[in-house]
Order: structure tokens, then sequence, then C-alpha cells
């Protein structure tokens, strides 16, 4: 596993649990041990990384730059959030109008990929697809937007359906999980997940590191949550390394099976370091 992680083509963090903890204190971040060495070499080495949080609150660069202010060296186009992947897959499927559960953390990329946005309760006709994200601001008149947009037609999309992530005061809500409960009760469609475990997430993250599909197998996927990063992992056959600094213990991890299932489970950060070495 060692040499299989030196050998590695490119890297995609998880964010919260993984290399940091989010500080409630600071309304920022706090590093984990190793992370900021661990960076550095990968920079050192030329070897692509990408840091996806499956979180939308913010803009991807927000994000960037807390981390930074944390300690770590991340530019804003190494910085992904599930609302980059989404943009990306929209584009591609020729899919322009869009209703978003979200507000500019969640809307921003998309606005940026030139797709046309609805608010969330905004009327509007046409509305190919709604999106949901980190919207703890939402209201009865959003689920109405949503669910009749829904029945008319329009795809249910989601930044993630999870229902937990970790903070360093202990697990956190996600707000997308909670909204499509509430519109799959009403309508009876499940949302699809466009950031983490999706593949399409994985392959976005490849394409913004300028590496080919081919490249999944020799990419090192490193996160503490076995439903969205190992689950990731396994789905494209890339290198599913756990990290037990975040939601999960080493039973949890190892009580997983196939399709959740890490290739390596450690402590923290330090043993990816070493192998580099």
């Amino acid at each position: 596993m060692a040499d299989r992680i030196a050998a590695a083509s490119a890297f995609v963090f998880d964010m919260d649990g993984t290399l940091v903890l989010g500080d409630a204190a600071s309304g920022g971040h706090q590093s984990l041990p190793g992370a900021a060495a661990l960076l550095s070499e990968l920079r050192v080495r030329g070897t692509p990384f990408r840091v996806f949080t499956n979180g939308t609150a913010k803009p991807p660069e927000v994000y960037a730059s807390s981390l930074r202010h944390a300690g770590l060296d991340v530019a804003d186009h190494e910085m992904m959030t599930p609302s980059t992947a989404a943009a990306a897959w929209f584009v591609a499927k020729g899919i322009k109008r869009v209703r978003v559960l979200g507000l500019a953390g969640v809307q921003a990329p998309l606005i940026e990929a030139g797709l046309d946005v609805i608010g969330p309760s905004e009327k509007a006709e046409g509305v190919e697809a709604v999106y949901t994200g980190w919207f703890r601001e939402f209201t009865f008149p959003d689920l109405e937007a949503a669910y009749k947009d829904v029945w008319a037609g329009a795809m249910l999309t989601t930044a993630s359906n999870v229902p937990f992530f970790a903070t360093a005061g202990g697990r956190a809500i996600g707000a997308s999980y909670a909204i499509n409960a509430m519109i799959r009760a009403m309508t009876g469609k499940r949302a699809k997940v466009l950031g983490k475990p999706s593949r399409e997430a994985l392959r976005s993250a490849l394409t913004l590191m300028k590496l080919p599909v081919s490249a999944e197998a020799s990419t090192v996927i490193v996160g503490d949550d076995p439903a969205l990063e190992m689950r990731m992992a396994r789905s494209a056959g890339a290198i599913g390394v756990a990290v037990t600094t975040g939601l999960c213990s080493r039973d949890d991890f190892m009580a997983r099976g196939s399709p959740e299932r890490a290739d390596a489970i450690l402590p923290g950060l330090q043993p990816i370091l070493e192998a580099l070495n």
C-alpha cells in the first residue's frame, strides 16, 4: 500500500475530519496533525491534489481561504465543493435552468458556469432541475416551489445526501439530507447525488487536475467517511485511505461491507507522509 500511495497520480482529500476540524470558536478551521506537511510534500513532488468538501455553505474560494488561515497551502482552484462538480455535470448534460435550494455558497459555481440559476422560492417556468445544498434558511415556500418543479418534470439533484459531517464539537446535521427527505416525501423522487460519493464528482476532480479518466485507478482518496470517500473510491477502482480523525473509528470502517471498504485504515495523515518519503 505504501508503494501504491507513493506512485499515485493524484490525491483527493476530504476536508472536515481529514485535513481539518471546524472550529466554532474562531468561525474557521483547525488543521489536523500532519496535514500541512503532507500538502507541502505533494507540492514539492508535483503531485496534483484537490480538497473536496461535501459542504456547500460557502463558495470554494472561501473554504480555501479558511484552510490557508489554518496553515494549509491550498490555492482557490484546488478547492472543490459539490457545486463545482454539479456545475460541470449540468453543462455536460445540457441542463441550463436550475432551481437552487441554497444561497451564495451553493449557487456561486453554477452562476460562474453560466447556468440560469433560479432562487429557492422564486416563481419560474421551465425549470429543468432542482439542486439542493446547504440551506438552513429553508422555508415552506421553498418546499412548495421545489416539489412543483419536480412534479412538472424537473430532475431532483443534490450536493449531498448524508445526515452528518464532522466538526470539532462532534456531529452536525447535513441540511440537504433533511431537505431531500421532505421533497421525496412529497414527490416520491430520490435525489441524484452530484457531490461525493458519485463517480461524476471524482471525474470532475480529475478533469480539473487535467488528468484522464484512466487516472482513477492511481488516485488516492483520503477521508473519514466510509459512505462518502470510501464508496467513491470503490466505485471508481481508486485507492481508498480511511482516517479515524473524524466521524468513524477503526471498528466502524472494519464493519463496512465491500462497497464502502477502505484499502487502508490509518490513525491520521502521518503514515501517508511517511509513504511519500
